[in-house]
């Protein structure tokens, strides 16, 4: 079956603001101050209940894209592919091997495992399999393109054979089908349609069913015919608070037994002095999201590489690590976290951290002085509290250290008109963030640095860069880019990878900050809490 092309669509950032960026509400107190309307008893024995803020908009795969949507498909449903638990080593779950790669590099033939039964009742196969992923193409949801720009057929080769043709090579592609979003779900639930999306239901095939689904809570219970092992627990209550206080304060009570990307600062610092004196369970661990800067090439003075280097050379991350975020942040110095490690090279500690003597060199190369000072625009989002403290700290940094050379003004705007103007070339620096769709170094460097069309000339008039704000187009970027996704030897491609990240640190289209970490808290009772390097919780290897 061929896959009818879908237009690119800028894919929401929205996925890691609602996981991490709630957690740097500095404005909410850790206190004790709302305990009182915390009045919940424990859950019920052998259920675990956990405690959030986030808001589910929809648990329809072909449309969910939210971190916390993804977290609940991740343990009601199961994908060609996941990684073992506590790596990033890929290995079959709906596959029972991996696929099959022909000469060419476009056909991937995936056996499938057999004896697998849908919560409803209905059996798994490859043509339930093909349903799924076709309608994740084509009923037009928020992370559509994932695959719709890479696939151009699936077919059911077998009972249980899928064979999925690509439209070009793509070495990821494997990784890409661990995606939450790429579960199979019931051909007897679903339908395939523009639009045609179930928000409040879920019949997969994963170790939990949905039982039930509502605006403050939502409930899982155990799937009796899972193919694979049983949940530890007996199910799970997931509960949602109106504040962060709220949730530490269920916490502290035991009306919940975890929570884990939802807490402020302030919280998490005291949870942790807590956890080391044993009246909690803390874990911890790196997150894959990103913080950034991106520049616009196209606007002045940004336009000029000097003034792009400069700025990567004010920037202070360890101040931003212990002044806004009391080490709760680990910095980076690519685009690439430090998680991918065969593949990260720190190549913007070329420009130090709060460089004064570099930015000031690299300001007087291009021109500036006290009494020619350079002016800029920093724009962050208004409606999350650590960015406009972020802004704020390099502002005052940048015009403590070069005082007279270095002007900035700060301005905000909400997350979701800023989304929609980035690629109008409306901003020349903003704060972003970035949360990867699957953990390969092409969800780090594609979205950002790639362009379908454009020049040097011209700059990036349609793709990633453009997407991004950034507008940056490079040949050699867009042919290497190219070659690593046909690469499949590991050694190579990670040459590759050192040479995009070289150029990315010569040109400046984007300053990388840093990346997020995963914090969570549980009862001191509980076993197998865990979080995994995709930011997902196992829900079924927690028990009592």
């Amino acid at each position: 079956m061929a896959i009818a092309p879908k237009s690119r669509r800028r894919r929401s950032r929205l996925r890691f603001v609602a996981l991490f960026a709630t957690c740097c509400l500095l404005a909410v107190s850790c206190g004790s101050r709302e305990s009182t309307q915390v009045t919940e008893s424990p859950g019920e024995p052998g259920r675990i209940t956990i405690g959030t803020i986030a808001k589910v908009r929809t648990l329809d795969p072909a449309d969910a894209y939210e971190n916390a949507a993804g977290t609940f498909l991740y343990n009601l449903g199961d994908r060609l592919y996941t990684y073992k638990t506590g790596t990033t080593q890929i290995e079959p779950q709906l596959a029972s091997a991996l696929p099959t790669i022909g000469e060419d590099g476009l056909t991937y033939t995936i056996p499938l495992r057999e004896g697998v039964k849908f919560h409803d009742g209905s059996a798994f196969n490859a043509e339930a399999m093909k349903f799924s992923l076709t309608r994740f193409i084509e009923n037009g949801g928020i992370p559509s393109s994932i695959l719709g720009e890479v696939v151009e057929a699936i077919e059911a080769t077998g009972e249980y054979e899928l064979t999925i043709t690509l439209k070009k090579p793509f070495a990821a592609f494997t990784s890409l089908l661990t995606f939450t979003g790429t579960c199979a779900v019931s051909p007897q639930a679903y339908e395939i349609g523009d639009g045609k999306f179930q928000p409040d239901r879920f019949v997969g095939t994963g170790p939990y069913k949905l039982a039930s689904y509502g605006t403050d809570s939502i409930q899982f219970d155990v799937f009796e015919d899972y193919w694979g092992e049983q949940p530890a627990n007996l199910g799970v209550d997931v509960r949602r608070y109106s504040s962060a206080s709220n949730v530490y304060n269920a916490l502290q009570t035991g009306a919940i037994d975890l929570t884990y990307g939802t807490l402020d600062l302030d919280q998490i610092a005291q949870l942790e002095k807590e956890a080391q004196a044993g009246k909690f369970k803390g874990v911890t661990g790196p997150g894959n999201g990103i913080y950034y800067l991106s520049l616009n090439l196209q606007s002045e003075p940004l336009n000029r590489p000097e003034v792009r280097q400069a700025i990567a050379a004010i920037v202070n991350r360890p101040l931003l690590q212990q002044r806004v975020f009391r080490g709760q942040i680990e910095p980076i110095y690519s685009l690439l976290p430090a998680t991918l490690d065969e593949y990260y090279k720190p190549v913007f500690q070329t420009y130090g951290d709060g460089d004064g003597e570099k930015a000031l060199a690299l300001l007087v190369q291009a021109g500036y002085s006290q009494q020619n000072p350079l002016n800029l625009e920093l724009w962050y989002r208004s409606n999350i509290t650590s960015n406009g403290l972020v802004a704020t700290t390099i502002k005052a940094a940048a015009e403590q250290q070069l005082k007279g050379f270095v002007n900035i003004d700060l301005k905000s705007v909400e997350s979701a008109t800023a989304y929609q103007n980035l690629d109008k070339g409306v901003y020349p620096i903003f704060l972003l963030d970035w949360s990867p769709d699957f953990l390969d170094p092409d969800n780090y460097i594609q979205p950002f640095m790639d362009c379908d069309r454009g020049s040097a000339e011209t700059g990036c008039q349609e793709g990633a860069s453009k997407l991004q704000g950034s507008f940056y187009y490079s040949d050699r970027v867009n042919e290497l880019i190219d070659l690593e996704r046909q690469e499949r030897d590991p050694v190579k491609r990670q040459a590759i990878f050192a040479e995009l990240q070289d150029i990315l640190a010569r040109d400046v289209p984007f300053v990388p900050l840093w990346q997020s970490r995963q914090y969570l808290f549980a009862q001191p009772n509980l076993e197998g809490v865990a979080l995994q390097p995709t930011q997902h919780v196992n829900f079924a290897t927690i028990k009592e």
